[in-house]
């Protein structure tokens, strides 16, 4: 009782209850939460940080020779694209690059629509070289390659997808990195155009690749970039060695294979390749599957990159850029939100005010599944959906690669018509 004269004996320890340790399902919880955190966003940040203080201290790199010329050999690697390869041709002509340092050839191996008969047939101007090669059985688009290059002469050799435009100024600007002997591959950026639908399909996808190219920039700036898309890249033509002929993903563990022998990936954003988006999301997840599918392969062919004693930065790159992207990340999705489950159980608001979000997110990405499937244009909600779109596909593409269904000669995704 409280009165006059009596002392009243308060027990602090019931005003203040220290807090307890995290327990074994809290760690894992926020350990998994900063890893897919850090894959997506946290290394861009990072990055953002390193080349600062790189630019601070060194300067920021210039090019040697912006005059640096060699001769090339441009390699179009095309399978049935009647459609696209009279216009393919009209876009390489079009390079602001001297001709007689530029050959043009068209390996059209497996066709068996027009387009071999179409390249032997444009009549192109006086001073072009263009050559085709062409053998009757489909063996995918490696084999096809790996059949030309012993006879490359040129110092350069360019790749380039058939279905794309490429910019007339693209030769030059990534030629010139070469006058620097440690440049041995330079990816070019890929670009795409989204098509008159505006959906899911053109915003994730040009959303996606925009974010992309940033982390290549910067990449390079850095060190170097991680691989090349196949839609443009060159290498030193002496640096080309084959790759297993059921390589998924064969332009990016060509270019890795460079980078692992000691020299750079250089990023090129003024050489880029202009695609146009997926027809559909069903043909954008054929595309998904398949580099998923390939991305899992060329972390177990590429494994010795994940020992940093030889090039500890090259090292943390293709961890953070890539090896984490197709592995643990999309795995730890799942387990994340049952933990938070489980968690939120507990009278703790944090958790419970996590799960909410993450049942959110969730959520609009489902209704932006519903809006792309009623072609409605609310581009906010196609964010969390084609997230999670990639991420379902990088499931699709392990359990592909796994039952051995995935083929090298893979089925093409259709593409959309380009915006006028």
């Amino acid at each position: 009782m409280f009165g006059p004269g009596r002392a009243t004996i308060i027990n602090k320890s019931n005003l203040y209850s220290p807090p307890l340790l995290m327990s074994g399902s809290e760690i894992a919880f926020w350990i998994f939460i900063a890893i897919v955190f850090y894959t997506h966003l946290g290394y861009g940040m990072l990055l953002f940080i390193l080349i600062k203080l790189k630019r601070a201290i060194l300067g920021k790199a210039k090019i040697s020779n912006l005059d640096f010329e060699q001769r090339v050999t441009f390699i179009v690697a095309a399978y049935n694209e009647e459609d696209w390869i009279e216009d393919k041709i009209r876009n390489c002509l079009a390079f602001n690059y001297p001709k007689d340092k530029i050959e043009f050839w068209f390996v059209t191996d497996g066709s068996n629509d027009k387009t071999p008969d179409l390249v032997k047939a444009f009549k192109s101007p006086q001073g072009f070289t263009i050559k085709l090669f062409h053998e009757r059985e489909r063996r995918g688009k490696i084999a096809a390659v790996d059949r030309v290059m012993p006879m490359v002469k040129t110092p350069i050799t360019i790749f380039t997808d058939a279905n794309t435009d490429v910019n007339p100024d693209a030769i030059n600007t990534m030629v010139r990195h070469y006058a620097d002997p440690k440049v041995g591959a330079v990816a070019g950026e890929k670009r795409i155009a989204v098509g008159t639908t505006g959906d899911a399909t053109g915003a994730g996808e040009s959303m996606y690749w925009r974010y992309e190219s940033i982390l290549k920039k910067w990449d390079s700036e850095l060190n170097s970039a991680i691989g090349a898309a196949g839609e443009l890249f060159s290498i030193r033509t002496d640096l080309f060695a084959s790759v297993p002929k059921d390589t998924y993903i064969e332009d990016f563990v060509i270019t890795m294979r460079i980078a692992q022998n000691g020299y750079k990936i250089v990023y090129e954003p003024e050489a880029y390749a202009t695609e146009g988006q997926s027809a559909s999301m069903g043909e954008e997840l054929k595309r998904k599957i398949r580099i998923a599918a390939g991305g899992l392969q060329a972390f177990w062919r590429l494994r010795d990159l994940l020992l940093p004693f030889k090039q500890p930065i090259l090292t943390f790159q293709y961890i953070s850029h890539r090896a984490l992207r197709w592995t643990v990340a999309p795995l730890l999705l799942p387990v994340i939100f049952m933990l938070n489950f489980a968690l939120a159980m507990n009278p703790s608001g944090l958790y419970q005010y996590l799960l909410f979000l993450q049942i959110l997110f969730y959520a609009f990405a489902l209704l932006g599944y519903f809006l792309e499937k009623r072609q409605l244009k609310l581009k906010a909600f196609f964010i969390p959906y084609y997230f999670c779109f990639m991420n379902y596909a990088m499931y699709l593409g392990l359990f592909r690669l796994l039952q051995g269904k995935q083929s090298v000669k893979w089925e093409k995704a259709a593409r959309a018509k380009k915006d006028n």
